[in-house]
């Protein structure tokens, strides 16, 4: 089981969780994280560290995200790794808790 990145991170990606991951199974897009499910050890040091509240256990995962299940899989085998806390976009905390950012997703 491996934990999923949901819709609020889109235009927030605060990258707080990715200090805390002890894999490395963060990947950084333009404006969202995905967590590989293959790399993810079900650790759960991640999701407390969201300041967006975008991650959750894979069983967890809202009826109506459960897309994003399969979409951190894909993101994460096309975007680069990403180790290291970034600053999070200017208006990241304007966009935190917008509902149904999935058309805002850029993919490049």
């Amino acid at each position: 089981m491996a934990f999923v990145v949901l819709d609020n991170c889109i235009k927030c990606k605060y990258t707080d969780c990715v200090a805390v991951c002890p894999v490395d199974a963060f990947f950084e897009g333009p404006n969202f994280l995905a967590i590989d499910p293959v790399i993810c050890i079900d650790c759960g040091l991640c999701e407390p560290e969201c300041p967006a509240n975008a991650i959750v256990q894979q069983d967890k995962v809202p009826a109506e995200q459960h897309g994003f299940i399969q979409l951190n899989a894909e993101l994460a085998a096309l975007w680069p790794n990403i180790r290291e806390v970034k600053p999070a976009p200017t208006d990241a905390d304007a966009w935190n808790g917008v509902p149904d950012k999935l058309q805002y997703l850029a993919l490049e």
